[in-house]
């Protein structure tokens, strides 16, 4: 079965390539996953998006995003993709039982897995309090004790963001020294709402019934355990890009994010492009997300006339 343009991913950034594509008449095909977005799925208040002045369900935005570009003329499926071979053309989308999609131009918009801490209570309060964005959520802790868990750059400028915001953010993390420059951490050090607490493992997120009331550590050098009181807990350890399936056809940064040529979304292989998280290093947020899908968009249409006028 050919296709002229596939996206794999449909988060923010292949929903609104799928849109661009779809208003150019091109008929893209989407690949969802079974968890498309898991962000935005589990997200219920998102207070950062342009042009929600009170905040905007998650969910919701993704199913509009995506009930938008079918009524332009985009096709969604949901199937999981095992792999692709990049190294013939039509290029080849090999889908879980055994079905292989071929295109002409494919984008992949397969987003990011943030790291989770993987303790009871986490999972289970993900939307009611714990989160992975404070740019995207910070509003709604206006006035409550927060926590961020994790030492690293991206953990120290959620928290100064937080500050904005919060009564009282309480870094924590499980070692004595944090991994953050020493510039970013001479920051929040000069910032009065910042408390440390440092050299403590996390064992529990702890909820009220209705939203998050608090964290669980233990200390490691002690091993006394002690329950941090919070209304919101931050998860800022880092994230993995989704490429697995790619096995290695398309280079990589040292993060493992997915490498474009400056100001496109172009790959080493003509007719490849990426958006969204899968190769954002830098941004993260469903503003850039959406932003790189329309230049996704773009790129594979000129590329489908490239091809079709060059026969």
């Amino acid at each position: 079965m050919k296709k002229a343009a596939v996206i794999i991913g449909a988060g923010p950034a292949g929903l609104t390539a799928a849109i661009y594509l779809a208003k150019a008449n091109v008929e893209p095909l989407v690949i969802k996953g079974l968890e498309p977005s898991k962000y935005l799925l589990t997200t219920m208040e998102v207070d950062a998006y342009p042009g929600f002045p009170l905040g905007v369900n998650g969910p919701t935005l993704l199913d509009d995003m995506g009930k938008q570009a079918e009524q332009l003329g985009a096709r969604i499926r949901t199937g999981t993709v095992d792999s692709v071979d990049l190294s013939i053309r039509p290029f080849r989308i090999h889908l879980e039982g055994h079905e292989t999609i071929e295109t002409e131009s494919l984008i992949i918009a397969t987003g990011a897995s943030f790291k989770q801490l993987g303790i009871p209570g986490e999972k289970d309060n993900f939307g009611r309090g714990v989160s992975t964005c404070a740019t995207c959520t910070g509003f709604f802790a206006t006035d409550k004790k927060v926590i961020v868990v994790g030492g690293g750059d991206s953990a120290l400028e959620e928290a100064l963001y937080l500050t904005r915001y919060a009564s009282e953010v309480t870094i924590v993390h499980r070692r004595n020294e944090l991994r953050a420059s020493k510039g970013m951490q001479e920051r929040a050090r000069r910032s009065k709402k910042i408390n440390w607490i440092l050299d403590v493992t996390p064992l529990e997120v702890l909820d009220n019934g209705i939203h998050v009331s608090g964290l669980r550590v233990r200390n490691n050098s002690s091993g006394l355990e002690e329950v941090i009181p919070a209304e919101r807990v931050f998860v800022a350890i880092g994230s993995t890009p989704n490429t697995a399936f790619l096995e290695g056809q398309l280079p990589v940064s040292k993060r493992g994010h997915l490498l474009v040529k400056p100001g496109t979304t172009e790959t080493d292989i003509p007719g490849v492009f990426v958006c969204g998280d899968v190769q954002d290093d830098k941004y993260g947020q469903i503003a850039s997300a959406v932003g790189s899908g329309c230049m996704a968009a773009g790129d594979s249409e000129r590329y489908l006339e490239s091809i079709e006028h060059n026969g």
